[in-house]
Formats: structure tokens, C-alpha cells, sequence
């Protein structure tokens, strides 16, 4: 029994670990952009993702959610981050234009709503 715990335990451990890895933002650009459809700021931090209210209220924090398959890649129009979260059924999509401070943010559902938008920085 004592073996299981500790097996139970060193694999949560590593999964914790391989957790906050994946959120690593690199050189994409931290800061806040609003959605002004749904009144939502989505945070960028140097190891966390959050979309907050415009009262500053956490509706997500992705830090506490599963991410997979995490891509930071540069693209032809600018670099990007992408990541599914299977608690949102969402895959994610964020590109940081070469031209602007604005970010391009494409979310697919697992039920099949496409949402695209042009998130204007903040600060």
C-alpha cells in the first residue's frame, strides 16, 4: 500500500511539473488584450494564461486546467501560441502580429463554434 501512495504521489508530482512547463510563453509578448465581445481581458503571464473580467473578476485560469499540445512557433503572420484545454473543450489559438500590439485569437470548440477576433492590447 505504502508503495502505491508513493508511486500515486511521485506521479502526480511529475505531472505537476510537465503542467507548468507547458504554459512557458517565451518570447510571445505578456500583457492584457481585451475581447470587447464577451467584456473579457485575457492575461498573458510569463507562465500562466488568464481570462479575467473588465472588474478584474477570473472567469479561467489556465493554470489550473489540463493544457496539451502547447506550440510556441513562429508563423507567417507573426508568432503563435496554440494549446487545447479539455475542462473548456476548446483549442486556442493566439497570433502577435509583426505590424501592431493587437492579438489574433482563434478558439474551435469540440462542438464546432468557430470565434475569431482581434483582441486590442491594454497594458
Amino acid at each position: 500500500m505504502k508503495k502505491l501512495l508513493l508511486i500515486i504521489l511521485i506521479l502526480t508530482a511529475a505531472t505537476i511539473m510537465v503542467h507548468s512547463a507547458e504554459m512557458e510563453l517565451g518570447d510571445f509578448p505578456l500583457g492584457k488584450w481585451l475581447d470587447s465581445n464577451w467584456d473579457a481581458v485575457w492575461e498573458f503571464e510569463s507562465n500562466n494564461i488568464r481570462i479575467l473580467g473588465t472588474d478584474g473578476s477570473v472567469y479561467c485560469d489556465f493554470d489550473k486546467k489540463t493544457i496539451e499540445n502547447w506550440s510556441l512557433k513562429p508563423g507567417t503572420k507573426g508568432l503563435v501560441v496554440s494549446f487545447y484545454c479539455p475542462e473548456t473543450g476548446k483549442k486556442y489559438q493566439f497570433t502577435k502580429p509583426l505590424t501592431n500590439l493587437n492579438l489574433l485569437m482563434v478558439i474551435d470548440t469540440d462542438t464546432g463554434i468557430h470565434y475569431e477576433v482581434e483582441l486590442p492590447f491594454q497594458k
